[in-house]
């Protein structure tokens, strides 16, 4: 399976172009996930290498973690009976990745804090601090 599209691509990569160093918080473009278990990463931005990813990783240990991962590590990966990392070709959110990151902290995991996101009103998208 292909990891990005080019369309994902280019999103993640405008996420990526950091504009008078404001701090930002964008909404996660991409979910990848293990088939065989519950590592599971949401990326907001590319940086121009191509390779570096920023975003929600959760290696299935109960502590999900902002920082960066290699596009490159994640298509290398083998699992059991030859399956890879995948992409979510059904995810879509609303949800800023500071609220995705408190989700996933509150309850230990990304794919348990996604239950709590589903309860959750969004946060203004035109305004991070949702005022």
């Amino acid at each position: 399976m292909l990891l990005l599209t080019k369309m994902l691509r280019q999103a993640l990569l405008a996420n990526g172009e950091h504009r008078d160093g404001l701090e930002r918080d964008p909404v996660p473009v991409v979910k990848f996930f293990n088939p065989c278990g519950a590592a599971t990463w949401l990326a907001t931005e590319l940086d121009a290498d191509g390779d570096t990813l920023f975003g929600l990783a959760d290696l299935g240990f109960g502590c999900p973690e902002l920082g960066s991962f290699s596009l490159a590590e994640l298509a290398g990966v083998r699992l059991p009976f030859g399956l890879r990392i995948e992409r979510d070709l059904h995810f879509s959110t609303t949800h800023r990745l500071s609220e995705w990151a408190e989700a996933a902290r509150r309850a230990g995991s990304i794919m348990a804090g996604e239950t709590l996101l589903r309860r959750t009103p969004t946060k203004g998208l035109s305004d991070p601090s949702g005022d």
